[in-house]
């Protein structure tokens, strides 16, 4: 059974984010799958290094997209990124240190519950103003 799974109340209304998001969501099953499978840190730490690497891609997108189409509100969402990717980083550089048991249930719950509260919070504002403005 999977951690998260993508439902339409985590659609941003825009094609290319809801595609992105998915597959974040695919990205923190696979490391929780690999976490209750008792995978090696080895398998561990490339899953979360892919993770990591394509969450910091999704938000330049984001922020790219917003900033090209004027989106209000485009400093503090960065703020939210950048603060999500310091916490992160942080846990990857435990990690890589030696605290394999930072890939505790604790670290994948904080993971679900912070994507799953970005998208319905933050980025589903974006999603509301860029709609209004014709953009899908």
């Amino acid at each position: 059974m999977p951690l998260m799974e993508w439902t339409e109340r985590l659609s941003v209304g825009i094609e290319q984010f809801d595609q992105e998001h998915k597959r974040l969501v695919a990205m923190v099953n696979e490391l929780f799958d690999a976490v209750q499978a008792g995978r090696g840190k080895e398998a561990l730490g490339a899953i979360l290094d892919n993770l990591i690497d394509y969450t910091k891609t999704h938000f330049a997108n984001e922020e790219h997209f917003l900033e090209k189409n004027g989106y209000p509100d485009l400093e503090a969402h960065r703020r939210e990124h950048e603060a999500l990717t310091r916490q992160v980083v942080d846990i990857q550089r435990k990690y890589h240190s030696g605290a394999t048991a930072m890939l505790s249930m604790e670290v994948m719950t904080f993971l679900k519950n912070w994507l799953v509260k970005h998208i319905q919070g933050s980025d589903k504002t974006y999603g509301g103003y860029m709609n209004e403005h014709g953009l899908r």
